[in-house]
């Protein structure tokens, strides 16, 4: 029987919203998947790189604009806080249920895309990571975790499927926000001012920065290629810094209202089962191998037993090989393969988009396989399979063309569906180790794995493209005439470090005057990564092949004997 709202927020506490006999379970999931369409969208994060990277030159990226790598550790910060809020929260979750977890994390993950957006307005970066980092990616995690331990419940008979289904929504978040935010971008923004072509203007370089002087005084400009200009329907030449709008702050605006609006109608929808409560009909049996318990292990206990470590290792290491490539998945397609016509904004936009499509169809197929082949034998399937995969990258990097295009698309995709199927699988595996007492709670302290990939991930790929970027743009600098250097740049190659830093040389112009024959070195700026990544999986798999079922001293009975649940 369910109990008088305590308090203002009562109403929303899990022994109020305790579902009646004969209640269809089928109606939870909706409200479980909308939520994580939602916060899902932190996978398109992608979209946003190239509008903050520009926000203030707009065509091309000003020497004031933020470098790729700040506004990469943005998604990080999400990330990270996702895994934190998660941990500190599942126990919270226990308590008040999914419905009171649910409306708070509509607040802060609205909340901080409101926040953000007047960080972009005002181009103060830390107002972003506050608001975007910090409370979306409290929202983030509090959001996550909200369905997971009510579905275990509600469908003890899928287990994985149940995890899977809710945590399909967020794989497939990225599938809506991507478009939504591309399309977003598009109408808020409007080009800056266009002041000639280049050859008809006179640009003077000052450390780094090039200006043209008008009537009013020195104006900081940008010169932007072709292509470039084409996206705002210009033409090459030069533009004034600060004339225009990416549409970045306007677009955060505009997903702040419409996340708070749907999650809060989604939490609102969310009901948990009486205790005791069973489908009609089902018994619970022990899987063949005893990797599945019918005792439970306390919150406090979990991470007191060495198979809690190991599966933290394997899920963050099978993150951290995915979520660097998801944060940067539409700079590094055009890095790769930019020299393909078929290769233009809208196919990257697309990339990213089916990415998240294969992230989503991985976490409900994988899931729903490891109902029968079991949890540890899923994971043996990533770690195998990732391996291969990520080693033929540099491969088809190397390669070029649209054949190379074609595999790796394939590669990717399918190394995205096991990084999806991961995060669902999860979930049941530990509901398998550690009974279902409190596996929302240990879920959630788990995904601190996913916080330190958040770091490890963005870091890895960011760190060695710089170095492979710096590296590369010295080896061109020292084949490139410096006369002509100096013509092109307005500075000697004296000053190259000063010139890279404000974004004035770059690979694609020093290609520009580099002698004939001179190979193009971006498309190798990810290899390294990609063998790391793929060394990351092996140590994995054997983390995994470690995981036994948990020793008896650790089940409640002998450590909590007052939280044996009611049978």
């Amino acid at each position: 029987m369910s109990q008088a709202p305590a308090g203002p927020l009562g109403f929303l506490r899990k022994e109020n919203i305790v579902a009646p006999d004969g209640y269809n379970r089928w109606r939870v999931p909706p409200a479980s998947i909308a939520i994580h369409l939602c916060i899902g969208s932190v996978y398109a994060w992608s979209v946003f790189n190239p509008a903050l990277t520009r926000e203030l030159g707009v065509v091309a990226p000003s020497a004031s604009d933020w470098s790729l790598s700040s506004v990469v550790w943005i998604f990080s910060v999400a990330i990270v806080t996702l895994g934190l809020s998660a941990a500190f929260g599942g126990k919270w979750l226990e308590k008040v249920g999914p419905r009171y977890v649910g409306a708070v994390a509509a607040c802060l993950w609205g909340g901080g895309f409101v926040i953000g957006s007047f960080g972009i307005s005002m181009h103060q970066l830390w107002l972003v990571y506050l608001g975007y980092g910090m409370l979306g990616g409290i929202g983030l995690g509090l959001g996550y975790v909200s369905p997971v331990s009510t579905l275990i419940r509600w469908f003890p008979d899928r287990r994985g499927m149940a995890t899977g289904m809710a945590i399909m929504g967020f794989g497939g978040g990225a599938m809506i926000g991507a478009p939504l935010i591309q399309w977003l971008l598009d109408l808020y923004s409007t080009a800056p001012d266009y002041l000639g072509a280049e050859g008809a203007v006179s640009l003077v370089t000052e450390n780094g920065r090039r200006f043209v002087e008008t009537a009013g005084g020195m104006v900081e400009v940008v010169v932007a290629s072709a292509a470039q200009a084409a996206d705002f329907g210009g033409e090459a030449g030069v533009y004034a810094v600060g004339t225009g709008s990416t549409g970045a702050a306007s677009t955060f605006l505009t997903l702040g209202i419409g996340y708070f609006i749907v999650m809060m109608t989604a939490a609102f929808q969310y009901r948990v089962p009486r205790s005791g409560w069973k489908p009609a009909g089902w018994e619970p049996k022990p899987a063949a191998g005893g990797m599945v318990t019918r005792d439970h292990v306390h919150i406090d206990q979990a991470h007191k037993t060495p198979q809690f470590w190991l599966l933290w290792i394997v899920l963050c290491f099978n993150v951290t090989a995915g979520i660097g490539v998801i944060g940067v998945a539409k700079t590094m397609i055009n890095e790769i393969f930019g020299d393909l016509a078929i290769v233009t904004a809208s196919f990257a936009g697309t990339y990213v988009l089916m990415i998240s499509v294969f992230n989503m169809v991985g976490r409900f197929f994988w899931a729903s396989t490891s109902d029968f082949i079991g949890r540890k034998n899923t994971y043996h399937c990533f770690f195998v399979i990732g391996t291969v995969l990520y080693c033929t990258v540099p491969f088809f990097a190397a390669s070029g063309g649209v054949p190379a295009l074609i595999g790796f698309y394939v590669a990717t995709m399918i190394i995205f569906t096991m990084y999806g199927g991961g995060f669902a699988t999860i979930p049941a595996y530990l509901a398998d180790i550690f009974g279902t007492l409190h596996v929302g709670g240990i879920h959630g302290r788990l995904l601190t794995a996913w916080s330190t990939a958040g770091v490890l991930g963005p870091f890895a790929i960011t760190f060695l493209r710089e170095r492979s970027k710096d590296s590369a743009i010295a080896d061109l600098a020292s084949v490139v005439d410096p006369a002509t250097f100096t013509e092109k740049f307005g500075a000697p190659v004296s000053q190259l470090n000063e010139l890279v830093a404000a974004n004035t040389v770059t690979i694609a112009r020093l290609m520009e005057i580099a002698p004939g024959g001179t190979v193009d070195p971006t498309s190798t700026l990810y290899n390294t990564t990609m063998f790391g990544m793929a060394g990351l999986l092996v140590i994995a798999f054997f983390a995994n092949l470690m995981v036994r079922p948990v020793k008896e001293k650790h089940h409640v009975t002998k450590t909590h004997p007052d939280a044996v649940p009611a049978e």
